[in-house]
């Protein structure tokens, strides 16, 4: 639950990198509450995903700086059948050390 929240906290933090861990987590947890509203409070399901959707993009962007790619990337979802290709780009390991978009989130101790 604390990757969901820290997502939340950093909700239009488009800086920086997001590992796997944190992607995976919040998209996941996102999903299942996103399925329950809509089985559940439809009218609060619409609520709730346009809540949502500034941080998912900023966690995906996040998540590609990771990989050391743009975020501009996250664009092609839009386009169907290439969600297939960013869904394989947010399944792979991040680059090791620093990159141009930050320090490697693995590195940091909590």
């Amino acid at each position: 639950m604390n990757w969901y929240f820290d997502v939340l906290k950093n909700y239009a933090a488009f800086e920086g990198r997001a590992g796997r861990e944190e992607y995976w987590h919040f998209t996941l947890l996102n999903i299942i509450v996103g399925i329950a509203l809509f089985v559940t409070l439809n009218e609060l399901w619409a609520v709730y995903t346009v809540v949502v959707l500034t941080p998912s993009v900023a966690v995906s962007v996040r998540r590609l700086h990771d990989i050391d790619r743009s975020g501009w990337w996250v664009l092609i979802a839009a386009v169907p059948f290439l969600v297939i290709v960013l869904l394989f780009l947010m399944l792979q390991d991040g680059e090791p050390g620093e990159n141009r978009y930050g320090f490697n989130p693995k590195d940091v101790i909590a």
